[in-house]
């Protein structure tokens, strides 16, 4: 709370930013004053973790084949399920926020070297805000393309008109500083530092670096950077799965050994609502009752065998009230009937929003499957290794591993795994982007008449309207 007061922080390409700027102290904390001890150092990490709250998954679920919008409350969910996408939809909107972020870390990592305090603490926390500012860069090429580099810190109205830049320079930036990170943040953390960067949360995230921009591309050399980095992960000692899909979702996992990265909340103090927001519509069940604003295609539901653990995990298919029992549906066309996803739900919150189920930015199982799928591709063929790490996950959820495979049939079994372990994670848009599957696989989708009208310039979202009405030197994608 103490970062709120310090000297303004300027978020890049807000909107009537003049308006919001109010260069004068809220109390006696400035930039001078500020700054200044090891407690200052640490309340501006803290700020940057808070920025990283509330991601969404609505955008990841709608634009792909893995989730139907209730086609009544904001005219933008439809919108963006059937692609006809506007600069001004609410949910491309991630701009502003992202370079918030950014700029708090920039302020870290300027602000921090001139402080008088134990210099080893002072560096862990500089790699802290180093990994979250390219995790933020890395949300932003990967949703927009050629994005703004800021690496300074913003204090003023000055220099807000940037331009963006390509995306090699982006990802430049990104590994450099996950680089950066490696080399100093520790494996672990106490229990009451729980949910702070790691080593393999630096780790893992390269990994998916690498795994992005192999692309499609048939020997790219990041094929084997990928899965040398996730094996880099694998072999810290530190992360594992659970025993049960079930309990990497449950309270008692927040900073647990499958979770190498997540975004952490307390029940009824600080939580979220994904649960009851993406819960049956009108279910009594949920503190407020249910809200749901997407259904699972039966695309997706339908892809999990009988055996598949993961399935009853994931979607809730009917409710007990009052001793009386709702059963729902795949099909029927009344939302509030329909099956919903309940892997993030926290069934003790007693409070609308209120939900303390961690949200997952990079679990365990993810690495495994990374490694997979890079070293298949970096061999042309899976490896015992390969088939080691994709079985781990299937054998956890139930299903019989896999075995003689091709090169091609092993490939699109991970991609199958990575659907049905990671979704409702902010996976799905990025996987099928990076492997050049979300044109058919949009097209394929046509379930309650969604007609998308996707194009090859999809694959990028358009920079948001109110940014670029704030900003006149960023131009827009093609095709918007």
């Amino acid at each position: 709370m103490k970062f709120k007061h310090i000297a303004p922080v300027v978020a890049l390409f807000l909107t009537a930013c003049e308006n919001q700027l109010d260069l004068s102290p809220v109390t006696n904390l400035t930039n001078v004053t500020y700054y200044k001890t090891a407690e200052d150092a640490k309340a501006a990490v803290g700020a940057c973790y808070a920025q990283i709250g509330g991601t969404d998954p609505f955008l990841d679920l709608v634009t792909t084949d893995d989730a139907i919008p209730f086609l009544t409350g904001s005219a933008d969910r439809p919108l963006l399920w059937r692609y006809n996408i506007t600069p001004s939809n609410t949910f491309v909107s991630q701009f502003a926020g992202a370079y918030s972020g950014i700029n708090r870390s920039n302020t870290v990592i300027s602000r921090l070297p001139a402080i008088s305090m134990d210099e080893s603490l002072k560096s862990r926390y500089i790699a802290e805000a180093k990994f979250l500012r390219a995790l933020h860069y890395f949300n932003l090429v990967r949703l927009y393309g050629d994005v703004p580099i800021v690496t300074t810190e913003t204090t003023s109205l000055d220099g807000l008109g940037v331009t963006r830049q390509p995306v090699d320079k982006v990802y430049e930036l990104i590994e450099a500083d996950l680089k950066d990170a490696e080399t100093v943040l520790p494996k672990s953390y106490p229990a009451s530092e729980s949910g702070r960067a790691t080593l393999g949360a630096a780790k893992g995230i390269l990994a998916k670096v690498y795994l992005t921009r192999a692309g499609t591309t048939a020997g790219s050399p990041y094929w084997a950077q990928a899965a040398a980095k996730a094996k880099e992960v694998m072999d810290l000692g530190v992360h594992d799965l659970y025993a049960n899909f079930a309990d990497a979702f449950a309270l008692t996992a927040r900073g647990g050994k499958e979770n190498i990265f997540e975004i952490q909340y307390l029940t009824d103090v600080k939580g979220h609502g994904d649960g009851r927001g993406y819960g049956v519509r009108s279910a009594p069940i949920y503190p407020g009752t249910g809200s749901g604003i997407a259904r699972p295609t039966a695309q997706l539901y339908n892809l999990y065998s009988a055996k598949d653990t993961r399935k009853a995990v994931t979607f809730l298919t009917s409710y007990v009230y009052n001793g009386v029992t709702t059963n729902l549906s795949i099909s029927d066309p009344d939302f509030t009937k329909a099956i919903s996803f309940q892997k993030l739900w926290d069934k003790t919150s007693k409070v609308a929003g209120g939900e303390g189920t961690s949200k997952p930015i990079l679990r365990y199982s993810d690495v495994l499957l990374m490694f997979a799928e890079a070293t298949n591709e970096a061999n042309k063929n899976p490896t015992a290794d390969a088939y080691a790490a994709l079985n781990k996950v299937r054998t956890r959820a139930g299903l019989e591993p896999l075995a003689t495979l091709t090169y091609q049939q092993f490939k699109e079994a991970v991609w199958l795994e990575r659907r049905l372990e990671l979704v409702f994670e902010n996976n799905r848009r990025f996987d099928l982007i990076r492997t050049g599957r979300l044109l058919d696989a949009v097209k394929a989708e046509t379930s309650f008449v969604r007609n998308p009208t996707i194009q090859p310039y999809h694959v990028l979202m358009p920079i948001p309207q109110n940014d670029m009405d704030a900003n006149p030197n960023l131009t827009q994608n093609p095709g918007y």
